[in-house]
């Protein structure tokens, strides 16, 4: 395989641009990701877009951070509660809107913001717009898994309620390029979610799905397993799985609340008598291993794919933690040239897509 074009290197460092304005955490918890992620890879750089006074003042704590940091000045914020529409005609100057115009014009080569994930996905895909071939982009998230990887890919998590088998088959060739180039899995195990396992269960779309998946497996690279159930999310059988963002966007959002309740039925078990606390601290190693692979920080980053340009999406609860996980996420991605390379899978591997460069597919992820 040849080197991607435009792909960071040495001497060319990874820019990464950053919407400092969108999470709850405000700037604090921003900039306190970029440094712990800056810490960890020296080939980062970074623009950052909000409010100058208060990213002046948390960068000037963190020389080092300042020196590989620019800040670009950005008076207006997309609230988390604005919709698409009004960030469209309204965006323009705000700090996610400029975050993705670096993108756009090659500053930068991945985007990272906590905002609001509708305005997100409607101001990328005016900015960016969508591969040639793809009729709806999807967001792919990162579910805790028993695999050798510890982590399976989601798609899609509900970038649009709807999808048909069409575009089931496009999440399912964007997923295992993710797969892929993000964590090293040379052909993904991918299936498709339904409510049950046999063949004739489930809507008539999923099994027209399946059908177009299952024929372009050997063309994309992938392993097609069939249809799996919400109890596969974690498999070690499956890496990838796809399926609509409607029941998506639900099991992500079942999966967060149930594990803050079991976080918190432990911590009420163990508070409850004296010999349940003495208890817990003979556990306290086992607890600590156990809360690190629960916590969802870790996994935090979701990808916009089926774009121009490369987009994650950072949950807007998260702390320097959980901004660090995305950034590293954007950091991985950008090194792997991992645009170009969906680009051309896609064009190569979509029905509809034009025909792309034969040398150019024939390196595709």
């Amino acid at each position: 395989m040849t080197d991607v074009p435009n792909a960071p290197t040495a001497d060319r460092p990874t820019v990464i641009s950053i919407d400092a304005m969108g999470g709850d955490g405000g700037v604090e918890a921003v900039v306190g990701g970029m440094e712990k992620s800056a810490v960890k890879n020296a080939e980062i750089r970074y623009i950052v877009h909000g409010d100058a006074a208060a990213l002046e003042a948390a960068i000037a704590r963190r020389p080092d951070l300042a020196a590989i940091t620019e800040i670009r000045p950005a008076e207006k914020v997309i609230s988390m509660d604005e919709k698409p529409s009004h960030a469209l005609r309204h965006g323009k100057g705000s700090s996610m809107w400029n975050a993705l115009e670096t993108v756009r014009g090659g500053e930068a080569t991945v985007a990272v913001s906590c905002g609001n994930t509708g305005a997100l996905m409607a101001v990328s895909m005016l900015q960016l717009r969508k591969l040639p071939g793809v009729n709806r982009p999807a967001i792919a998230v990162l579910w805790p898994s028993r695999g050798k990887t510890g982590q399976n890919v989601i798609l899609d998590m509900g970038a649009d309620i709807r999808a048909d088998a069409g575009d089931l088959l496009q999440y399912a060739v964007m997923g295992a390029s993710y797969a892929r180039n993000g964590f090293g899995i040379d052909r993904p195990r991918l299936g498709l979610l339904n409510v049950g396992t046999e063949e004739h269960k489930g809507r008539a779309e999923l099994h027209e799905a399946a059908d177009l998946i299952e024929a372009a497996a050997e063309s994309g690279h992938f392993t097609y397993v069939g249809f799996v159930e919400g109890s596969d999310f974690a498999s070690a059988e499956v890496d990838v799985i796809v399926t609509d963002g409607f029941t998506g966007n639900v099991a992500l959002k079942a999966a967060e609340g149930t594990a803050h309740l079991i976080r918190e039925y432990l911590h009420r078990a163990f508070e409850a008598t004296l010999f349940s606390r003495l208890s817990a601290l003979v556990a306290m190693p086992a607890l600590k291993r156990l809360s690190k692979s629960m916590d969802p920080r870790r996994q935090n980053g979701g990808v916009f794919l089926g774009l121009n340009g490369t987009v994650i999406k950072s949950h807007g609860g998260a702390d320097a933690t959980g901004v660090s996980a995305a950034i590293k996420l954007a950091f991985i991605l950008a090194q792997k040239g991992f645009s170009e390379k969906l680009a051309a899978r896609v064009a190569s591997g979509v029905p509809g897509a034009k025909d792309g460069d034969p040398q150019r597919n024939a390196e595709a992820a």
